[in-house]
């Protein structure tokens, strides 16, 4: 695999790589800090001169303010408060005394990456430790100026108690607990649930009121003294160069400092590496504009010229229906087929879709004296600050990411190709430099989500029973874009949604076919879950008709006796989103509780009129079990309204449920998006949208009127919500609508006038 995959790979962080820096060493000390001494006679606060940086993400000040690191980048899902919540939580402070500090992209956070909807799954645990770590310090420093045993001191709301009623507040106790050792892990004690403050309590996210206010810093309001505008002219199809340009009408515009090509790094590339073309740089944003307008042009073709995304896609569909790869087998599908009483037969058509986040690539870079500053609206600022030294050709550490608030992602803004593009700008031109994307620009260049084509074919034997479950799954691996040698998905992109099929079927077969990659594409907001939920969660309401019994008892039928699956059943390429099976077990069980929980919280079967209905998906993925019911009218005009959704999600711990509950509100208007609006085209490699006026997607009156989130409580480890929202909404939309119209959903976007059966 090639590296720049490997940047992204999950592992595990230690609580020893959270605790090194202690007083001893003042290495880790990440903020110089002020100190006033206010309340003498409660002895709330302590030395100014006080340091007590136990950890890379705690440092109390001898004020008693708490400063809490967020290491990773905040989109709207909340992680910039999620996480030093936690840390707050068994630190007991209180929550009015933090302030929230973000990270610089920096190797001593540990995995900085906020893709994959793993934040709270990789670090729960270890903040709660630091936490637990900085109290316990605190408590020792009491016992020791008390003379007492450390068991008759504790941390409450900010100050350590003892048990006569005497307290000291945390600034005073900053300097004696810094002259501490850091407790071996063996002392550290987390608090029990019950005790919770913070975890799984309601909370606003800490930059709600910047953001409501027009305070919040997004990569887009990021300015320096004599800061320059620049926009680049991109070749139509990915990667491929420029055989000429004239810039003299670009020039003559008022504003315009400089005109000059960047390399385009051919194809296949990486997700660095900027498209080069011709770069435009001027005093503002509109001269900018104005020069690249003005530009004439010539470009070279590439390897891909060719590409015709409906040919392709039709080329996909046809080798769908035709034997592949097998990547996960049990019994003898061919043979279970033909003894089958019963066929129900359906071919998936998915498109490729764009991100679109509001905000779009964004990056403000100063290069000077062989060192290089950006501010940008980055997932992975690590990886941005190794892409950026390497390009620019200078040590990592010479390089400073600092990370803005992003206006949505998505994945788009995992991939760095953006910063790059301003660094070296700026490096040419000698002054800061903001690059722009326009709209159109992070339409018609971006990493898009992989274009596919499905088959599933169930045989139902004389019992009425599902007996046989063949699925033929075909797309481009986003490893292609980057590795010519990539010609078919990964185990990894096979393990959302296709290969980790959890229902109780004796015969299994699961597929694929070569796919090669003609265009930049990358992870989009739950992958490949989206089209491999679409087919599943789609025919199970096929089969459920074929059988005879309601679309709910049918689910609960397929998927048998509670169990937790063993990895051999999923076969050899199975991953669990890079955590091992016996930490994070495939437990359906839980997948059973939030179909009941639905069934019941929906109403399901209520009384509906006619041209309305009722549909139910259900999907694990990123280690969370979701379960969807949404409720649709269809008018006579084909208009789809969606009345109602409801989801039952079980995460684990809900560490924030106020942030669970906005992600799938999010998580359905995003679906509601791809489903009904969303499709890029591309001919002759070129992507024939633009804008929000042929790339559309879901408006008011095209998302769900009523979104219920109902959380189911547990003490599992947390996992991820960012995600899962989106896989199960878009088969539990087009079952509603098939309960209303009678119509089947087999391809996206949603059309009801076109012919449903491919």
């Amino acid at each position: 695999m090639n590296t720049e995959i490997n940047e992204h790979k999950i592992f595990k962080v230690s609580r020893r790589d959270f605790l090194k820096t202690t007083s001893m060493s003042m290495s880790g000390l990440l903020l110089g800090l002020q100190f006033s001494c206010t309340d003498k006679e409660k002895n709330l606060t302590g030395n100014p001169s006080a340091v007590f940086s136990p950890n890379v993400y705690i440092n109390i000040n001898g004020n008693g303010d708490v400063f809490l690191i967020a290491h990773r980048s905040e989109m709207g899902t909340g992680i910039r408060t999620s996480l030093p919540l936690v840390m707050a939580d068994e630190l007991e402070a209180d929550w009015s005394r933090v302030k929230v500090v973000q990270a610089v992209g920096d190797e001593k956070y540990g995995d900085q990456n906020t893709d994959g909807s793993y934040s709270l799954r990789m670090f729960y645990t270890p903040l709660r430790k630091a936490g637990a770590t900085v109290r316990l310090m605190l408590e020792q420093a009491a016992a020791k100026e008390w003379n007492v045993d450390v068991s008759e001191c504790k941390a409450q709301n900010h100050e350590v108690v003892h048990t006569s009623g005497k307290a000291f507040g945390f600034g005073y106790l900053a300097e004696k607990a810094a002259a501490l050792p850091v407790p071996e892990e063996s002392m550290i004690a987390l608090k029990d649930a019950k005790d919770f403050k913070y975890i799984t309590k309601q909370s606003s996210i800490v930059d709600l009121k910047d953001i409501v206010t027009g305070k919040a810093k997004f990569g887009l309001d990021s300015k320096l003294p004599n800061t320059k505008i620049a926009v680049i002219k991109r070749n139509p199809e990915a990667g491929a160069g420029l055989k000429s340009f004239a810039m003299e009408a670009a020039m003559k515009i008022p504003g315009v400092i400089k005109v000059f090509s960047m390399d385009a790094p051919g194809f296949p590339t990486n997700f660095n590496k900027p498209l080069g073309g011709v770069v435009v740089v001027a005093e503002n944003t509109w001269a900018a504009l104005k020069g690249r307008e003005a530009l004439e042009v010539e470009w070279l073709p590439g390897i891909n010229a060719d590409y015709n995304s409906l040919e392709y896609g039709n080329d996909m569909l046809k080798r769908a229906k035709t034997k592949g790869k097998v990547r996960r087998s049990s019994g003898n599908i061919d043979q279970a087929l033909r003894k089958a009483k019963k066929i129900v037969e359906a071919d998936y058509v998915v498109p490729h879709l764009a991100h679109a986040p509001m905000e779009t690539p964004c990056a403000l870079a100063h290069f000077h004296d062989n060192t290089c500053e950006v501010w940008a609206p980055v997932q992975d600022p690590q990886g941005t600050r190794k892409s950026l030294a390497a390009a620019l050709n200078i040590d990592i550490t010479a390089v400073t990411v600092n990370v803005t608030l992003l206006g949505g992602a998505f994945g788009r803004k995992s991939k760095p190709d953006f910063v790059v593009e301003a660094a070296l700008i700026s490096k040419e031109i000698n002054a800061p430099v903001k690059i722009m994307w326009t709209r159109e620009d992070d339409i018609q260049h971006g990493f898009y989500h992989f274009p596919s084509a499905q088959h599933v074919k169930v045989g139902i034997d004389e019992n009425n029973n599902v007996s046989a479950w063949l699925h033929r799954s075909v797309f481009p691996s986003i490893g292609g874009t980057a590795d010519p040698a990539a010609k078919e998905p990964s185990g990894g992109e096979l393990s959302l949604g296709m290969i980790d099929l959890p229902y109780a079927i004796e015969n299994i077969s699961c597929e694929t076919q070569q796919a090669k990659t003609k265009i930049r594409i990358g992870w989009l907001r739950s992958v490949s879950n989206i089209q491999h939920a679409f087919a599943v969660g789609c025919t199970l309401d096929e089969v459920a008709q074929a059988r005879g019994v309601d679309p709910v008892q049918n689910i609960l039928d397929m998927l048998g006796a509670d169990r937790m699956i063993d990895a051999s059943v999923l076969g050899p390429e199975f991953e669990n989103y890079g955590e091992k099976l016996e930490d994070f077990p495939w437990n359906t069980g839980r997948l059973r509780n939030v179909i009941e929980t639905v069934r019941e919280k929906s109403n399901w079967g209520k009384s509906l009129p006619k041209g309305s209905g009722q549909g139910i998906a259900v999907h694990r993925s990123f280690l969370t079990y979701v379960a969807c019911v949404v409720e649709v009218s269809v008018d006579e005009n084909s208009k789809i309204k969606i009345i109602k959704v409801d989801y039952a999600v079980d995460c684990g711990v809900p560490v924030n449920p106020e942030r669970i509950t906005s992600q799938f509100e999010g998580g359905a208007a995003f679906a509601a998006s791809l489903a009904l609006k969303s499709e890029i085209t591309v001919v002759k490699s070129a992507v024939q949208q633009s804008n929000f006026h042929n790339y559309q997607v879901a408006r008011m009156a095209d998302a769900p009127y009523e979104t219920a989130v109902h959380i189911i409580d547990s003490a599992e480890k947390p996992t991820g919500v960012g995600e899962p929202p989106v896989p199960p909404f878009i088969p539990a939309l087009c079952n509603a609508i098939f309960a209303a119209t009678g119509k089947r959903v087999r391809k996206l976007p949603i059309n009801l006038k076109e012919e449903v059966n491919l």
